[in-house]
């Protein structure tokens, strides 16, 4: 059964808990929110796989952490089981770097929730 397309602020939601140290630190929390078969682009330019990228934010110390700010965000519809969503961020690290990235996510329904099955960061200069 399709669902109804879900609110601009439902995905968001969603998103955003990827940004959170305690769900980036749960393995749970990461297969519930990452499809089957998802994969990123990182900014880095490297390609992530489901179970690397569960890996790899599962090892993330501390130190990883920054202050993330993200805005500028749309939805949009791309079937009637997937939506694209949008937007950009601009993180401060602990150092003091800044770096600048417009996100783009694909989320798509499974039948009883939303899961994200790709997403692409690509780094750009500050606003």
């Amino acid at each position: 059964m399709t669902p109804p397309l879900p609110q601009l602020d439902d995905i968001r939601a969603l998103e955003e808990a990827l940004h959170r140290t305690e769900v980036r630190r749960s393995r749970a929390a990461l297969e519930e929110l990452l499809a089957e078969g998802f994969v990123e682009f990182g900014a880095s330019g490297t390609v992530y796989h489901r179970a690397e990228i569960i890996d790899l934010l599962l090892q993330e110390n501390d130190e990883d952490d920054g202050e993330l700010r993200a805005d500028n965000y749309r939805l949009t519809a791309i079937s009637p089981d997937a939506v694209l969503l949008t937007y950009r961020t601009h993180r401060i690290e602990a150092d003091g770097s800044q770096r600048n990235a417009l996100r783009s996510s694909i989320w798509k329904w499974d039948g009883t929730k939303w899961q994200m099955l790709f997403h692409q960061g690509t780094v750009t200069p500050p606003a």
